[in-house]
This record gives structure tokens, C-alpha cells and sequence, in this order.
């Protein structure tokens, strides 16, 4: 499934809607923050996702670029498991890019699976 722009955070109100009204779920390798927008102001959304790598966390441009660069990746592949008109906001740690990649899967499905689904109407 393609990882479309309307699906990528943008603006920093955004990430500090996320981060101020949010669920934050500890993963071990990233922190998932979800926020569920108002199914009434955008019916049938894609899911929205933002990811942040810092030095302090992740290290030098290399190592948060490829950290960010796999998150993506894993949304992309797996984002059919994260409820429509959700949020998320990734970030990352240096566990990131020592995991392997299908460990980092396992990470991300176990946390969508924990995420809180809409009632169906």
C-alpha cells in the first residue's frame, strides 16, 4: 500500500495535538503516541503518521535518518492495522536500528493491536 503525503504529519500543531491529547504506548525500540481525530470532521481518513529522531535518542544524521527511514516503512507496510482517521506519532530510539527488521514488525503490530478501535456505525 502506498504511503501517501495527505498521510504524513505536518504541522507542529499536529504532533503537539498528538502529544498533548494522545495515548502513548512504550514499544521498547520507538514510543507510539495516538490520537484519534473526530470521525465527524473527516469521515473515512486515512491514517496520519509523524516520526521524530533525535541526537539525544537515535545519534548522528545517519543513524536518525535511518531510523526515521524504517518507522516509514513499517507504517507503510502495516498501516491496514491502525484505525481509520488515527494519528500516530513515532519516535524513535537507538533500539531502532539495532533490531532486525522483522522484530521491528513485531514491535509495531503488537502495538496497533492495542490501540483503540471505533465503534462500528
Amino acid at each position: 500500500m502506498r504511503f501517501r503525503p495527505e498521510q504524513h504529519l505536518r504541522r507542529p500543531g499536529d504532533f503537539r495535538a498528538v502529544r498533548e491529547s494522545g495515548r502513548r504506548l512504550d514499544c521498547g525500540a520507538f514510543t507510539l503516541w495516538h490520537f484519534s481525530r473526530d470521525p465527524a470532521a473527516v469521515p473515512a481518513a486515512l491514517p496520519r503518521v509523524g516520526v521524530v529522531a533525535s541526537i539525544a535518542s537515535v545519534g548522528a544524521a545517519v543513524q536518525r535518518n535511518r531510523a526515521k527511514r524504517r518507522l516509514r516503512e513499517v507504517f507503510r507496510q502495516h498501516q491496514d492495522l491502525v484505525p481509520a482517521g488515527s494519528d500516530l506519532l513515532l519516535v524513535a530510539r537507538a533500539a531502532v536500528n539495532r533490531l532486525a527488521y522483522p522484530a521491528l514488525v513485531q514491535k509495531f503490530t503488537a502495538a496497533c493491536r492495542q490501540l483503540p478501535r471505533p465503534p462500528h456505525a
